[in-house]
């Protein structure tokens, strides 16, 4: 926002003046120059900066998925996730402090309207999502992100001298600790936002099963390759362009392929509260639905994440199977063989 020059100040003082009586008395500008010379430009008050936050103090848990889900706490924590180490969840207290962590790293990898080369500033980020209309503070409900990506946010952020905040400290040095912001680090960063006016225990539940699909996603070859023969292969062409344009319609970047088939098996498969997505909102039957989901849910390789999902599927309402022309996924030992994973994809951008 372009700042405004003096004589547009003055303006509004004598507005002031002229529509507040006793007070105009406290801010009144003589109409005539004074007679002693011209005086020294009138400069801002100096002000103190802000004192030095205390440094956060968020110990590092293991819990299970039940445990988490449960927690009901007033400030954030982080849990490595009892069944996969690889897989950190941070659990916020209110949408305000998951996004002073984590908005700045959604910019930079998935959001198609921010810039890929550079890290924005807090100012232009909270400028660019309230031109939109936009409340910061819902700028993703939950987050997740590979450990490469985590990695490439902090190498960039500090190549250009860009200062972080608390929050952002905290997680870069965390993730020091766990040595992800080494070349070849395998872990997943997945957050979670607490019990508010807008989530409330459903909607919870709902993210965080929404959040763990993408976690194995960046941390297991073999679900990747199911995810990829989803996407490529089950789906359809026009199925593709209408989860595409769901996802589009939500500020992702659509020219992301890996992000794409990340984000269509999480919808898909592992989002079932309608207050966030229905396979009607791309056009798909509920019969249609329930073979890609069956399907899927039987070759995936994680017994934890399977359950997860069996747990979803229970939750929503039956619909008749139908039939389906889609080829069966492929087998278990195809979806461990070696060339899994290896897309350009996988890579940061």
């Amino acid at each position: 926002m372009r700042g405004r020059g003096p004589w547009f100040w003055i303006a509004g003082l004598l507005l002031l003046v002229i529509a507040g009586g006793g007070l105009g008395a406290l801010l009144w500008v003589p109409l005539s120059p004074p007679a002693s010379p011209t005086p020294a430009p009138i400069q801002a008050p100096i002000q103190a900066p802000p004192p030095e936050p205390a440094a956060l103090d968020i110990p590092l848990r293991t819990a299970s998925i039940a445990a988490i889900d449960a927690r009901r706490g007033t400030g954030p924590a982080v849990f490595r996730l009892d069944v996969d180490p690889a897989i950190l969840v941070l659990d916020f207290p209110d949408l305000h402090i998951q996004a002073l962590m984590l908005n700045r790293v959604a910019a930079l990898i998935e959001k198609a309207d921010m810039p890929r080369e550079r890290v924005v500033t807090e100012a232009e980020l909270d400028a660019h999502v309230r031109a939109a209309g936009e409340d910061p503070d819902q700028y993703y409900y939950g987050h997740d992100y590979r450990a490469a990506d985590l990695a490439r946010f902090f190498r960039l952020a500090e190549s250009q001298g860009m200062p972080l905040n608390p929050y952002e400290t905290w997680l870069r040095d965390l993730l020091n600790r766990e040595g992800w912001l080494q070349d070849g680090a395998v872990g997943a960063l997945i957050s979670i936002p607490g019990l508010t006016a807008d989530i409330d225990a459903a909607a919870r539940t709902a993210i965080l099963r929404h959040e763990l699909s993408h976690a194995v996603y960046f941390t297991d070859p073999a679900y990747v390759a199911l995810t990829r023969h989803l996407w490529n292969d089950l789906l359809t062409d026009n199925e593709r362009a209408a989860i595409r344009k769901f996802l589009g319609d939500d500020g992702y970047d659509v020219k992301n392929e890996d992000l794409m088939a990340n984000e269509g098996q999480a919808y898909l498969i592992h989002t079932r509260d309608p207050r966030y997505f229905t396979p009607a909102v791309i056009g798909m039957g509920p019969a249609r639905a329930a073979i890609l989901r069956g399907n899927f849910i039987a070759a995936i390789p994680e017994p934890w994440l399977r359950d997860s999902a069996l747990a979803v599927s229970a939750a929503a309402p039956p619909v008749s199977a139908g039939t389906s022309s889609a080829p069966e996924p492929p087998s278990r030992d195809v979806q461990h063989g070696s060339e899994v994973g290896q897309s350009p994809h996988s890579a940061p951008p």
